[in-house]
C-alpha cells in the first residue's frame, strides 16, 4: 500500500465498499455484511491490498464517535432522563450478568482467573457500532427494542471507565496498577467539565460562527466540537464515542441541531462503512486456522449465554414478541470496545498476546455473523407470518388516494372512519402489522410502513395528495415526518395529532398549523359534564368550554416565542393561567349580575 499512497488507499476502500456494498444489498443480506466482506476481500487474508488493519481502525472508530454524537443530538436531555432506570437498570444487569456467567464458566473449563475475567468483561460488551446502524437502517430506534438497545449501549459506554481502570490492576506484578483509581476520578472530573463546559460555551460559540455566514466554517466547526470532545475524553481513558454522545445531548435543544445533523451525517455513514471495512480486515484468520474449534466453541458459548440473558430481560421488560429476535441478536454479539480490553490487558501483561488474539477473532467474527444472523431471523418472521400469523402487506404499487394517514392507532382511526363514511378512502400506513392485518379484512386500504421514510411516502401519493394526517404515537417520528413532507411535498397540508403541549410547539415551530391536541376536546367534554352533574346549565357550561378552548390555544401562541427560553416560558404560562382565572371570575360576575337585575334566566349552580 506503500506506492501511491493516500490515493491508491483511497480508491482501494472506495472500489471495495462501491463493489461489495451493492452485491450484498441485492443479495438482501444488507450493507453491514457488504462492509465487512469487502474488508476481509482486500485485507491480509484476501488479496492483501492493505495489510495494517489495526491503524485504519483506529481511524475508522471515529465514525461510531459520529454516530454516537448525532444520536446525542436526537435524546434532549430530559428524554435521556427518562431512560436512567433502562440505562442504569437492564443495561446492567445485561453487562454484568453476563459477564458473570461468562467468568463463572471460564472458571469451570479451567482458565486461569485473570484470564476468564478479562475475557468476560471483554465478550460481554456488544457492538454499538452495528446496533445502532441496523436500528437506523430499519428505522427501529423509537421502538422499544430500539430504546432498550440504546441504553444497553450507554450503559456499556459509561462501563469503559471502571472497566478499563480495573484491568492493569489485574497486571501480575501490579507495575501497572499504580494510579488506576486515580484515573477514574480523573475521568469523573473530564465528564462534569464536558457537561458543565456545554451548558455554559457551546451555543454562544456556534451563534457566534453562524453569524460569520459561511456554512463550510460551520461544518469545520461541527467536526471541530466532536473531535475535540473526543479527543478530551481519549487524554482521560474514556470512551470517545460517550464523549461524543454527551455534547450530543447537550446540543440537542439548541437551534443549531438539524444543521448540526446534516453537516455530520455524510462523514458519519463514510467513516462508519470505514469502520466496517477495518473489522473485516482485522479477522485475525492464521489464529483461526490454527485453533478452528476453539474459536468456534468460544462464539457459540458466548452467544448463547449472552442471547440467555438477553431473552429474559426482553420477557421481564415484556417488549413485543416480534421484537425480541433482534434485540437479543443486536446485542448477543461482542463490540468494538471489546478489541480495546483485550489490547489494553495484552499490554498489561494480565493475558498473553497469543489470547488476546484469539478473543480478537471471535469477537471479530461474531460482528461477522449478526447481519446473517438478522437476515436469518427476518426471513423466519415471513415463514411465520405467512402461516398462520399476521401477513405484511407492504406498500409497493403507487397509491392515489387525495389523503393519508400516519398511524392507525386509537386516533388515526377515528380521522380514517370519519373520511371513509364520508367517501374518501385514504392510504393508510402504520408500523403494526396486526393493526394493518385486521383493518384490511374491514376492505381499508392500509399498509405496513413507515411514514418517516421518502420512498414510501412517494409511493403512498405523497406527491399528488392534498392532505397528509399524522396520527404517530412517538414525537420525535411525527416531527420527523412532518419535517419530511414540508421540504419535498409542498402542496401537502398537514393535519397533525399532538399528544401534549411540548409536541404541540414543536410542530407549530416547524410550521405546521393544523394541529389538535389528543386529549383536550374529551377532557374538556368530561369538564362539561362534570359542571352540569353540579347544577350549571348545559348551554353555560358548554360556552365555559369553548372559552377555555380558545384561551388555551391563544395561550399556546404566545408560548412559541419563549419554547427555548425556559424562564420566560414559565412566566408568560403563569400570566395565562391568571387570565384564564380572571376571565371566569368575570363572567360569573356577570352572570350574578343578570340574576340579580332579573335578565338571566339561569338558575344559579348548586355551589355558586
Amino acid at each position: 500500500m506503500q506506492h501511491g499512497g493516500w490515493i491508491f488507499s483511497a480508491l482501494i476502500y472506495l472500489g471495495a465498499a462501491v463493489l461489495a456494498v451493492p452485491l450484498a444489498r441485492l443479495l438482501g443480506l444488507g450493507a453491514i455484511i457488504g462492509y465487512l466482506v469487502a474488508g476481509i476481500a482486500i485485507g491480509p487474508w484476501g488479496i492483501a491490498l492493505v495489510t495494517d488493519a489495526q491503524q485504519i481502525l483506529s481511524f475508522a472508530e471515529f465514525g461510531v464517535v459520529l454516530m454516537l454524537f448525532l444520536v446525542g443530538l436526537e435524546l434532549e436531555p430530559r428524554r435521556l432522563w427518562s431512560l436512567r432506570k433502562p440505562i442504569f437498570g437492564w443495561g446492567s444487569v445485561q453487562l454484568f450478568g453476563s459477564a458473570a456467567l461468562l467468568f463463572g464458566a471460564g472458571l469451570l473449563a479451567g482458565i486461569a482467573w485473570p484470564l476468564a475475567l478479562v475475557g468476560a468483561l471483554g465478550l460481554a460488551m456488544s457492538s454499538t457500532a452495528i446496533g445502532l446502524s441496523v436500528l437506523a437502517e430499519r428505522n427501529l430506534l423509537a421502538t422499544s427494542s430500539g430504546q432498550s438497545v440504546l441504553a444497553v449501549a450507554l450503559l456499556q459506554d459509561v462501563a469503559a471507565i471502571p472497566i478499563l481502570a480495573l484491568v492493569p490492576l489485574l497486571a501480575v506484578s501490579g507495575a501497572h496498577a499504580q494510579g488506576g483509581w486515580a484515573g477514574v476520578a480523573k475521568a469523573i472530573g473530564v465528564v462534569a467539565a464536558i457537561v458543565l463546559g456545554g451548558r455554559l460555551l457551546l451555543r454562544p460559540a456556534l451563534r457566534w460562527i453562524a453569524r460569520s455566514k459561511t456554512p463550510e466554517i460551520f461544518t469545520a466547526a461541527s467536526l471541530l466540537l466532536v473531535v475535540a470532545t473526543a479527543a478530551l475524553m481519549q487524554s482521560a481513558g474514556l470512551s470517545m464515542a460517550l464523549g461524543a454522545f454527551l455534547a450530543g445531548v447537550l446540543l440537542a435543544e439548541s437551534e443549531y441541531r438539524r444543521e448540526l445533523e446534516t453537516d455530520i451525517e455524510p462523514f458519519k455513514g463514510l467513516l462508519l462503512g470505514l469502520f466496517f471495512i477495518a473489522v473485516g480486515m482485522a479477522i485475525d484468520f492464521g489464529v483461526v486456522l490454527e485453533h478452528p474449534l476453539l474459536i468456534g466453541v468460544v462464539v457459540a458459548g458466548f452467544l448463547l449465554v449472552k442471547a440467555a440473558v438477553l431473552w429474559a430481560m426482553a420477557a421481564l421488560m415484556r417488549l413485543p414478541l416480534q421484537e425480541r429476535a433482534v434485540f437479543v441478536i443486536l446485542l448477543a454479539q461482542g463490540g468494538e470496545f471489546g478489541f480495546v480490553v483485550f489490547q489494553s490487558a495484552a499490554g498489561a501483561q494480565v493475558i498473553e498476546p497469543d489470547n488476546a488474539s484469539l478473543l480478537v477473532a471471535a469477537v471479530a467474527i461474531s460482528m461477522l455473523l449478526t447481519p446473517l444472523l438478522l437476515v436469518g431471523v427476518d426471513r423466519w418472521l415471513r415463514v411465520r407470518f405467512a402461516h398462520g400469523g399476521p401477513s405484511l402487506p407492504e406498500l409497493s404499487e403507487p397509491q392515489t388516494a387525495p389523503v393519508i394517514i400516519a398511524g392507525l392507532g386509537r386516533y388515526g382511526q377515528i380521522v380514517a372512519r370519519m373520511l371513509y363514511a364520508n367517501g374518501v378512502a385514504p392510504t393508510v400506513l402504520d408500523h403494526d402489522a396486526e393493526q394493518i392485518e385486521a383493518m384490511r379484512k374491514f376492505g381499508w386500504r392500509a399498509f405496513y410502513g413507515d411514514a418517516t421514510r421518502l420512498d414510501l411516502l412517494r409511493t403512498a401519493g405523497a406527491g399528488q395528495a392534498r392532505v397528509l394526517v399524522l396520527a404517530i404515537d412517538d414525537v420525535e417520528q411525527s416531527l420527523k415526518a412532518a419535517r419530511l413532507a414540508q421540504q419535498h411535498f409542498p402542496q401537502l397540508a398537514i393535519v397533525a395529532r399532538a399528544r401534549n403541549v411540548q409536541h404541540y410547539l414543536r410542530l407549530r415551530e416547524i410550521g405546521v398549523t393544523h394541529i389538535e391536541r389528543e386529549t383536550l376536546d374529551s377532557s374538556l367534554m368530561s369538564a362539561r359534564s362534570t359542571l352540569e352533574l353540579l347544577g350549571w346549565q348545559p348551554h353555560h357550561a358548554r360556552g365555559l368550554a369553548m372559552h377555555f378552548r380558545r384561551h388555551t390555544i391563544r395561550q399556546l401562541d404566545e408560548l412559541l416565542p419563549h419554547l427555548r427560553d425556559e424562564a420566560r416560558y414559565i412566566a408568560v404560562a403563569k400570566a395565562g393561567r391568571q387570565q384564564l382565572e380572571q376571565l371566569f371570575a368575570d363572567e360569573r360576575d356577570r352572570r350574578r349580575q343578570g340574576r340579580r337585575e332579573g335578565w338571566s334566566d339561569e338558575p344559579p349552580p348548586n355551589n355558586d
